[in-house]
């Protein structure tokens, strides 16, 4: 949605339109001018997009073009906690439970029903039929429910700098065992509840865990297979409350509910027991990566990373108070979500949980009719991942294009108009009122911040974002490896395709990288491989050889540093902008280097395109791609040239096949792509990449081994094999 198509809209409709807003503009703009320039200033936010470029984000401390660069506020020092005094995780909760004791802390959507929904195909599939209100234990109960928690774990025979492991969905359980261990000094593995039985296996084994916190659904379907693999485990807790006997399991494993354990706890002679409390430099959290790139690794983080990272990431978040609610749904075995939910819990925020599944009033288990948790809960605050950005993206756009002319006039001198005036620095009042109002309500209505992380946004869904939900978006940068801090956007700043300067928690250099021909040298912005340095710098991985302990490294300063392999460039103003990976770069034949990563984001703004791996191989002279067709668009494609079918026919149609190759070939020439960076070939895909199918992580980056092998007859097919 540019402003290109302003050359299609009706010339009465438009100075209509600009004579309404000049009017309405007129009689707002002294009173709006006057009520905002303290909040404005206040941000140093004041002025258009250019003025705001010149604001500097960071600056290098040493003068030098590859840095170390700092945030303006913290080119002195880093800044390491929140308070003082707070430096572990069970002193934030202990602190917001002083704070809040009788606020909301912890939301649970009441499940009142539940049907089967049978598709077209034949297949079934579970939809909740009824959600009520949300439940909500205050800070004062979640605590208390943790202390218990803990204690009955310690009567089980956990011990303290023992590690325990937690395999479950993200719920308000899963952050009270959390805080169980944290407080008790139980060292938390975590494990993303997609992945396959091998990888749990792995990570149980490799942790020596005999203890591990699950659901009654994971617990049958994923945990229930490999336990006679995993023969240290003796305690399962469940965190559902039925059913309390379980038949079909080994002898030498006792299953206990989370309720019986917290009754365990609560007894007075268990109460009476001393607990350990847990040093700063104490692991809190052995997390396993998502296995983008093979067997996943255990990141050890200390209890003074984890306050480093969320000390950076609330800087970045104006007006943080008890009066916002965060929406959880996000892995919290992923280093944004657990980041985020403690940056909301130090300034008591309330959690309400939720998942991609029933998020909004569309979401796939949510009955017709029924409000989704976004609806209900009115979140202020949440943290997204482009590939759900991308979808909300693309399916409003889908219902713009099916509004008749004068309605889809409208909104795109809207939309047109508002980018503007969010580049001279100005709110739309009316338009928000009038036109994103609807947009806006898909995530509540209320939302004033959202966080992006995981993987890069588009510069399309970006502006989409800050225009039709009404609230800036920041797009972050970090790993687990630097326990999710790295970068944030300034929430004011609306440039695209950069992620901000350096938190306050940390420090960013870059290093030259020749094979790839980057410098910190280059012109006009120096470029070179990322490193972070600072106190949110894991410990590294756990019971790892020295080879893979190599991308850390202490400097002379005794600073932890991490080497991200994600190559970037940092701007004027001090904004870093990811322009490449190591791993990602492909060398063809005849010398040229494919980043398969740079090739997917440009061709993710085509609007064929839901998802796309492009695979490229040195024995090889030219590119080929995987891809997912975006439902709507491609049977709009197929009605276009009157070739009909399922969606299935249609992905393996080769008619499809070369006009969606056309349309992407498009794409990429206006993405400015070189020619040698365009697939020639492409393989569509009839089922999303989910991660149920083991093809993406939980953060929905691609799993290119995964694709590699799942789709190698097609590799051999492209490539001329067959």
């Amino acid at each position: 949605m540019t402003s290109s198509r302003k050359e299609d809209l009706n010339p009465m409709l438009l100075l209509l339109f600009h004579l309404v807003v000049f009017i309405y503009t007129s009689i707002t703009f002294l009173p709006s001018y006057l009520l905002s320039w303290g909040s404005r200033a206040h941000q140093g936010c004041y002025g258009s997009e250019e003025d705001r470029a010149k604001i500097m984000k960071s600056r290098s401390i040493l003068g030098c073009p590859e840095g170390p660069y700092r945030a303006v506020c913290a080119s002195k020092s880093l800044v390491a906690v929140l308070r003082p005094g707070v430096d572990t995780l069970d002193k934030i909760f202990a602190y917001a439970a002083t704070q809040f004791p009788h606020r909301d802390c912890l939301g649970t959507r009441e499940v009142i029903s539940e049907e089967d929904e049978r598709q077209s195909n034949g297949k079934v599939f579970k939809k909740v039929k009824i959600l009520g209100e949300y439940r909500w234990l205050s800070y004062q109960e979640a605590i208390k429910a943790a202390t218990q928690l803990g204690g009955g774990l310690a009567q089980l025979g956990q011990r303290p700098k023992t590690n325990i492991a937690i395999f479950c969905e993200t719920r308000a359980e899963w952050l009270i065992a959390a805080q169980a261990c944290f407080a008790y000094n139980f060292p938390l593995v975590t494990l993303y509840s997609t992945l396959g039985g091998p990888a749990i296996a792995h990570g149980l084994n490799e942790t020596q865990v005999s203890h591990i916190i699950t659901s009654k659904e994971l617990l049958e379907t994923r945990l229930k297979a490999i336990l006679p693999e995993v023969p240290r485990l003796q305690h399962i807790i469940v965190v559902d409350n039925t059913p309390t006997t379980w038949p079909g399991y080994p002898a030498n494993i006792s299953i206990h509910n989370m309720a019986a354990v917290q009754r365990l706890g609560a007894m007075p002679e268990n109460t009476a027991c001393e607990r350990k409390q847990p040093l700063p430099s104490d692991i809190a959290v052995i997390m396993y990566t998502s296995g983008s790139t093979g067997v996943p690794k255990g990141v050890m983080i200390s209890h003074s990373n984890v306050i480093a990272s969320i000390t950076g990431i609330a800087e970045r978040i104006p007006n943080l108070s008890e009066d916002d609610t965060y929406i959880g749904y996000l892995p919290l075995a992923h280093v944004l979500e657990l980041c985020a939910e403690h940056v909301c819990i130090a300034h008591g925020c309330r959690i309400g949980y939720s998942s991609p599944q029933t998020l909004a009033d569309q979401s796939t288990k949510i009955k017709k009719g029924s409000k989704g948790d976004a609806s209900i809960l009115q979140p202020t605050l949440m943290a997204a991942v482009p590939e759900i950005m991308d979808r909300i993206y693309k399916n409003v756009m889908g219902k713009v294009e099916e509004m008749n002319s004068i309605q889809r006039t409208l909104f795109i001198l809207a939309y047109n108009y508002k980018l503007d005036q969010l580049a001279k620095g100005r709110s739309t009042p009316l338009c928000d009122r009038l036109v994103f109002r609807k947009v806006r309500a898909l995530l509540g209505g209320r939302t004033r911040v959202l966080l992006s992380g995981g993987a890069p946004l588009s510069a399309a869904t970006q502006r989409f974002m800050n225009v039709c939900l009404c609230c800036p978006v920041g797009q972050g940068y970090g790993l687990t490896e630097t326990c999710g801090a790295g970068t944030i956007c300034e929430l004011w700043d609306y440039s695209t395709g950069r992620v901000g300067g350096p938190l306050v928690c940390c420090e960013i250099k870059l290093k030259d990288w020749t094979e790839g021909g980057y410098r910190s040298t280059d012109k006009p912005h120096p470029r070179g491989e990322i490193l972070i340095g600072g106190p949110n710098v894991t410990m590294g991985y756990y019971k790892s050889n020295a080879k893979q302990q190599e991308d850390f490294f202490v400097d002379e300063n005794g600073q932890r540093w991490f080497c991200t392999g994600d190559i970037g460039e940092v701007h004027g103003d001090g904004c870093l902008k990811i322009i490449d990976r190591k791993k990602d770069l492909v060398k063809l034949p005849a010398g040229e280097y494919v980043s398969l990563g740079k090739v997917e984001a440009a061709l993710k703004n085509c609007p064929l395109v839901d998802n796309i791996c492009v695979y490229a191989s040195s024995d090889e002279t030219y590119v080929i791609g995987f891809m997912v067709p975006n439902q709507r668009q491609l049977l709009a494609l197929a009605g276009q040239y009157g070739i009909r079918g399922s969606r299935e026919e249609l992905c393996n149609s080769r008619a499809i096949e070369e006009l969606v190759l056309k349309a992407i070939t498009e794409a990429a020439l206006t993405a400015q792509l070189e020619r040698f960076e365009i697939p020639r070939k492409i393989r569509l895909s009839s089922d999303p990449w989910t991660p149920e199918t083991g093809l993406v992580t939980d953060a929905f980056k691609l799993k290119r081994k995964e694709l590699k092998t799942h789709y190698k007859e097609d590799i051999e097919r492209m490539y001329g094999g067959k």
